[in-house]
């Protein structure tokens, strides 16, 4: 098993051909982690984080890219896209993931292309090939470049390499579009994504950095870590009127608890097959 020494001794292997580079930037670890060993590797000035703004995901979380790109140096290019306005996506199948990275790889090789660069990295992990994952299929299509996960990077790496290379974000919570909230089948609308995001922001101001609220239409099913609900019980008052006031008539709190992947379960191996890139043998 290699160690995370030679994990990162493998990524810049791999970035020193490249010569310059667009970053796919969420502000993320995982993508911070990219970005950083790409300007130390490649130097600022041939290195540009590009950040896609979308109704799906928050301002906060661009504004702190944005505000974490310049703590590392640089600067981000900012591009925008409407995720709804594909029908694919606001229909909410389990391929609405793949039409939604197969957009954002679009408008990061449109950004690649304008910086004199074909080289466009992403800051997928191996930990992503465990799970439901349609958009790796958009990635290998658009021939952008994971180079962590080639690498060998789990979560585990990339917190750790990062917290000494004292990147600011190596312990923030992961985070991915608010439409992940709202189960299969059942359409994304504006409306359900304002509720989402109000609903989450309050409650991460009561404390709780991890929270999920799921859409379900009059119900909101609550999720935060197992180890947290207790506490979050305890102001069960306060969020039980805030969300009624966002358009909730019922507000549930999962007894099981927040853990990655959970909105997947409902889907039987042969569905997921069926939108997932086939790994080589």
């Amino acid at each position: 098993m290699r160690t995370i020494e030679q994990k990162e001794i493998i990524l810049e292997q791999m970035m020193t051909p490249m010569e310059k580079a667009i970053v796919a930037f969420s502000g993320g670890v995982d993508s911070s982690l990219v970005l950083r060993k790409a300007i130390d590797v490649l130097g600022v000035e041939n290195v540009r984080p590009v950040v896609v703004k979308s109704e799906l995901f928050r301002k906060t979380e661009f504004e702190g890219a944005a505000h974490l790109a310049e703590q590392m140096g640089t600067s981000i290019t900012e591009v925008s896209m409407k995720e709804l306005s594909h029908p694919m996506i606001v229909a909410n199948g389990p391929d609405s993931w793949y039409y939604s990275k197969k957009m954002l790889y679009k408008k990061l090789n449109e950004a690649a292309k304008d910086f004199g660069t074909s080289y466009v990295l992403d800051g997928m992990i191996v930990d992503d090939e465990e799970d439901f994952r349609p958009g790796l299929k958009a990635r290998t299509e658009a021939n952008v470049k994971s180079v962590l996960q080639k690498a060998g990077f789990c979560k585990e790496d990339v917190r750790t390499l990062s917290k000494q290379l004292q990147i600011p974000v190596w312990d923030k919570p992961a985070s991915c579009s608010l439409a992940s909230r709202v189960p299969y089948g059942e359409k994304v609308t504006l409306e359900k994504i304002n509720q989402i995001n109000q609903a989450e922001l309050f409650i991460m101001e009561l404390g709780f950095p991890v929270v999920r609220v799921r859409h379900h239409g009059e119900m909101a099913r609550i999720e935060v870590k197992p180890d947290q609900i207790t506490a979050l019980t305890n102001h069960y008052e306060a969020i039980n009127e805030k969300l009624k006031l966002l358009g909730f008539k019922n507000v549930v709190v999962d007894l099981e608890g927040y853990y990655s992947g959970r909105m997947n379960e409902v889907l039987s191996d042969e569905e997921k097959s069926k939108y997932v890139e086939q790994k080589a043998e």
